[in-house]
């Protein structure tokens, strides 16, 4: 398993919110959570492909939201 971080704009609950949905549904997404509290929004992903780093960013950004790999 590998652990992924992004820099991220989702700032409140809200914001998890809305992503919730999209980033459940994404395959080889074993668990993810966002630090609201960290200046930088961090979002830490466990992965076990690779691959999931664009669908992350695709999926986020298709929200409205930025996603930049750490």
């Amino acid at each position: 398993m590998e652990t992924l971080r992004f820099k991220t704009n989702i700032k409140c609950g809200g914001c998890i919110a809305a992503v919730t949905p999209s980033l459940n549904n994404l395959k080889g997404l074993e668990k993810w959570e966002v630090d609201t509290a960290s200046p930088q929004k961090t979002l830490t992903v466990q992965t076990q492909d690779a691959q999931t780093i664009r669908q992350i960013v695709a999926v986020l950004h298709e929200k409205g939201f930025v996603a930049e790999q750490l």
